[in-house]
């Protein structure tokens, strides 16, 4: 299981050591035998490398807010494009621009499943504004859909949106207040590049007053459990093969 951007912050401000390591990173840890947290970018390439096609994390990464005029843009989106792996997740990560990562992610041809729902889940909240382009609503339909890509050798992965468990779903509505409000201060005190992640994380948690750290962590057992049926399913199809 991938570590997010916002799963290694955390892990740094609790003191522990943890590079993060995204594909440009890889040769330099291997190298130098160092160790390494890797983002979805990372944990993608990895798993591609060990015949590894369904894997889980927390959310993706995506088109940040205000990308028109900073260009970030995370590497996951690329690597979905090209890696052929499928990324359970709750979605994009709320703190992102959801709409313009839509968009990326349509344009690279990554298809978006929502696994039984039909609208794009936000991470802490189970649903948002936004569609996906497949309602799937059991694993073997989704191992079958990942099967048929594949086999038709199309390039890339696919992004599986399996909403967050819905007793420790938070409101769209009060995580995005969250959310605007701690990016009104990050840009008041100056904050940008690397540090804007931790900074959010540590805002988002101190607002919700810790509810949005044990929603991450609820999010991340749901995906891992239903990655690992889709993981089953495909195994299965490839034995009957």
């Amino acid at each position: 299981m991938g570590l997010s951007r916002e799963e290694i912050a955390y892990l740094g401000q609790q003191g522990q050591s943890a590079v993060k390591t995204s594909r440009r990173d890889i040769p330099f840890i291997v190298a130098t035998q160092g160790d390494g947290a890797t983002t979805v970018t990372s944990t993608m390439i990895l798993a591609n490398m060990a015949g590894i096609r369904i894997f889980a994390t927390g959310g993706i990464g995506g088109v940040h807010r205000g990308a028109e005029t900073s260009f970030d843009i995370s590497a996951d989106l690329q690597e979905l494009a090209h890696t052929k792996v499928a990324v359970v997740c709750a979605g994009i990560k709320s703190i992102l621009d959801l709409g313009l990562t839509l968009e990326y992610l349509e344009t690279q041809g990554v298809p978006v499943v929502g696994y039984q729902t039909s609208t794009l889940p936000a991470f802490y909240s189970r649903e948002s504004a936004f569609g996906v382009d497949y309602k799937l609503d059991t694993p073997e339909q989704i191992a079958t859909a990942l099967d048929a890509k594949w086999q038709m050798a199309l390039e890339g992965g696919a992004v599986i949106a399996n909403p967050i468990p819905g007793s420790y779903s938070l409101p769209a509505g009060d995580i995005e207040y969250v959310i605007r409000s701690a990016l009104k201060e990050m840009e008041k005190e100056g904050i940008t590049g690397k540090a804007s992640t931790p900074f959010l994380l540590a805002k988002v948690a101190e607002m919700t007053e810790g509810n949005s750290l044990k929603a991450n962590i609820a999010l991340i057992l749901n995906n891992a459990a239903l990655a690992a049926k889709i993981a089953v399913a495909y195994a299965q199809l490839q034995r009957r093969c």
